[in-house]
């Protein structure tokens, strides 16, 4: 299922050639910097240039043999440039290779969900526009609480994704850092111009300090963004499942011609891709946690964290990327029914329309707690028959002599019309650029 929503180019990312390139770049960029300063002939580094090259699966034969991933590309490419291989890995530690990598594959796996997130959140913006006056019940704690609109609701989506949009802008220069400094970031074996020359032509920023590592903390937040984005994604289709239910089924997620949404049930129609949804985002965040974990490393490096950022960057990125494509696809393909919105709106006989109510009686003098009061009664009276059949809350508002003393007839309409809930829907859309 999730190979279905995967672009290529993100698959691509996390594959091993694409990994042992990014390492050969790294190799092949500090060799060159070192011909700059003369220790290592310029004609080796064009060799190294033009003859390097690797193989997937030659390299996992000797990492069998070696049990070390780095030092058995390192033979490998080798094992292909003759007498200039000597010069492959000068002064470098396997991790100033690894995390610089790292680095550039994080950056690329960024760049795809900034695409992501871009097109869920205008396909947001059109359906926020699109439904902008379509009126739907607001609920608190689950329970009837004012009207409001479906385009107000889709348009608060609109307003995160933006968000994280401008939490990924600050992110990546934090995360689009480098690091050629040795065996435990002293420099000993190297000169602070190969990490400058490797960093530059890679699109990174030398790190101002490092161990044998880059620290952590910016791989942990990376993993806290995809969490984060995980979290609104959930969100959007926690909401989506709530509004399908059969007694409320003022929307409904995507249904195909074929699809079936239960083995024994034919009548069934699931929120399959929302609830899909929901549980991913507990996996992200959950890698997220991870990250954390990978902050606290013994002194100047261990490699705690190294098998678990193979299993969750990868994992994260590739969910994230299908969360947001699955998202997309609900959105789009959502089913609207403004009719059971309308419905839903007068299951209470009027009792949504209670705060209005209460505020034109404060208008015409009551203190607030006599209106209150007032209000209450009727709304709790109402509230308790409503099961039998018993007047509704705006037939025993009707008949209320106190209420008829201070309110017209016209006044008590005008508590009741739902118009006023969508005076400002505009202005808050301006507010958005919507």
């Amino acid at each position: 299922m999730i190979e279905r929503y995967t672009r290529p180019r993100l698959a691509a990312i996390w594959s091993l050639e694409n990994r042992y390139r990014k390492w050969l770049d790294v190799e092949l960029l500090a060799t060159e910097a070192w011909a700059e300063l003369g220790r290592v002939p310029r004609e080796a580094a064009v060799a190294l240039r033009q003859e390097a090259r690797f193989d997937v699966d030659r390299i996992l034969e000797i990492e069998e043999r070696v049990q070390h991933d780095v030092i058995a590309f390192t033979t490998n490419v080798a094992e292909n440039v003759g007498e200039a291989g000597k010069y492959i890995h000068l002064g470098l530690t396997s991790s100033d290779v690894v995390d610089t990598a790292l680095s550039v594959l994080m950056v690329e796996a960024l760049d795809v969900i900034r695409e992501d997130l871009t097109a869920l959140q205008q396909a947001f913006g059109r359906r926020a526009r699109e439904f902008k006056n379509t009126v739907i019940m607001g609920r608190t704690h689950g329970v009837h609480a004012e009207p409001t609109t479906f385009g107000l609701k889709l348009a608060l989506y609109y307003a995160e994704l933006g968000r994280h949009l401008e939490r990924l802008d600050q992110l990546r220069p934090r995360l689009a850092v480098g690091k050629i400094s040795g065996a435990v970031g002293n420099f000993a074996h190297l000169d602070p111009f190969v990490e400058r020359y490797v960093c530059e032509r890679l699109g990174l920023t030398p790190a101002p300090i490092s161990t044998q590592v880059l620290q952590r903390d910016r791989h942990a937040e990376f993993l806290s963004f995809l969490a984060l984005v995980a979290a609104t994604v959930e969100k959007f289709a926690l909401e989506v499942r709530g509004l399908q239910k059969t007694e409320i089924r003022e929307v409904e997620e995507p249904f195909r011609q074929g699809q079936k949404g239960s083995s024994a049930m034919p009548h069934k129609r699931n929120p399959r891709l929302a609830e899909q949804l929901c549980g991913l985002s507990r996996l992200v965040r959950a890698n997220a946690g991870a990250g954390l974990e990978d902050v606290a490393l013994w002194h100047e490096r261990d490699i705690s964290h190294s098998s678990v950022e193979r299993v969750i960057l990868p994992d994260s990125t590739t969910l994230v990327d299908y969360m947001l494509h699955v998202a997309l696809e609900v959105l789009e393909g959502l089913h609207v029914y403004p009719e059971n919105m309308a419905r839903n709106l007068e299951a209470t006989g009027g009792l949504v329309f209670s705060q209005r109510l209460l505020l034109a009686l404060v208008d015409k003098g009551l203190s607030r707690e006599e209106a209150y009061a007032l209000v209450q009664t009727k709304a709790m009276e109402a509230w308790a028959e409503q099961a039998i059949g018993g007047p509704t809350f705006r037939q025993r508002v009707d008949a209320d002599s106190t209420i008829r003393r201070y309110l017209t007839e016209s006044e008590l309409g005008a508590c009741f019309n739902p118009a006023p809930f969508l005076a400002h829907v505009d202005e808050i859309l301006a507010h958005l650029g919507l």
